[in-house]
């Protein structure tokens, strides 16, 4: 089922709206009826919610009247980029078998409204997209989105694009356009089948990914793990002020500036936290430890900018936070992390 209580990046809400500006809308009546200030969806620190990007779907359909192809136009802008951690660690997965395993488990931390499940037919592999959660009016448009989106991110792993084998809808050819959907697929999609698959030549899954690495990809998932619990955990007001925070690491806000930024007053915003059973500080700490181990592991900073991204006026402060939480200091868990995951070949 859809989550429709975790909150999302508005990554997927500002490509909608771009997508609307191409065929002539306004951020305006994009936006309709969402709750949504245009302005506030350029802070790096916004969140929305599913049931508010759906919104956003509506109006688009509303206005243009569901041309068919239209969730292809959509899907197509969702790069790998897109999606943050998620993404990484599916370009970083050793196959597409892999990446499809993480791509699944990890699902929540996209932008999908589908169901998407895996099936393996033998010399074909199958992605089943489904979404029961979604109005009849629209699933058309999350269907080809999120179709489309696969196909884009297939063709971003592999160094060599490679097309699907077939790909078949549960809704009726357009009369016109159907070009579209075979330019994108590289196959003339089946209409009014019985559901959504998307088939993959089984011989492709365990081909190896351009930037594929056992060890990196370990971390990304574990990433994934931590944010997807973090976002399942962190709804509500404490949702808000963690992703107010974490786009604001390097100089980090005091509580008057978190509780303007949410419209409240600083003591409602501490009464609220504590609520849900988390402080200011132990939001922050929770997000500086998070980054500082994928800053030194993953991005393999030195430990000086590592600091300084963090908002650490002084190294040694920052040496002694993370033994407070790692029980070592940085130095010493990068190279102890290395070395346990360094590949035999290296």
């Amino acid at each position: 089922m859809v989550r429709w209580d975790v909150e999302r990046s508005p990554m997927s809400v500002q490509l909608l709206l771009r997508l609307g500006a191409d065929y002539g809308l306004t951020e305006r009546l994009c936006l309709e009826s969402t709750g949504l200030a245009e302005e506030n969806l350029r802070d790096a620190g916004a969140t929305v919610s599913a049931r508010q990007e759906l919104t956003v779907i509506e109006n688009l359909l509303r206005a243009l009247g569901d041309p068919p192809g239209l969730g292809l136009d959509a899907g197509i802008r969702y790069h790998l980029t897109t999606y943050g951690i998620w993404g990484f660690a599916m370009i970083s997965s050793p196959t597409w078998r892999s990446a499809i395993d993480i791509g699944l488990r990890y699902l929540d931390l996209t932008f999908a409204f589908t169901h998407i499940k895996a099936r393996d037919r033998g010399e074909e592999f199958h992605l089943v997209l489904d979404a029961p959660d979604i109005p009849l009016a629209l699933q058309r448009f999350v269907i080809e989105r999120d179709s489309a989106a696969i196909q884009t991110i297939q063709h971003e792993l592999f160094a060599t694009p490679i097309h699907v084998r077939g790909i078949s809808y549960p809704f009726p050819a357009p009369a016109s356009g159907a070009e579209r959907y075979s330019g994108i697929f590289g196959v003339m999609p089946v209409f009014g089948a019985p559901e959504c698959a998307v088939a993959i030549p089984a011989e492709i899954l365990d081909l190896p990914l351009p930037q594929g690495n056992e060890h990196t990809t370990a971390i990304a998932r574990e990433q994934c793990r931590q944010l997807l619990a973090s976002r399942h955990a962190r709804t509500g007001v404490a949702g808000r002020v963690r992703d107010y925070l974490l786009a604001r690491t390097a100089a980090p806000p005091d509580a008057e500036q978190v509780a303007a930024a949410l419209h409240m007053s600083e003591r409602t915003l501490r009464r609220r936290l504590a609520g849900e059973g988390v402080t200011l500080r132990g939001l922050l700490d929770e997000i500086r430890e998070q980054l500082a181990e994928e800053f030194l592991v993953t991005g393999r900073m030195p430990v000086a900018e590592v600091a300084q991204r963090l908002g650490y006026v002084e190294v040694s402060s920052f040496s002694q936070a993370f033994r407070r939480w790692k029980s070592v200091g940085p130095r010493e868990f990068r190279a102890s992390h290395l070395a346990r995951h360094r590949s035999p070949a290296a």
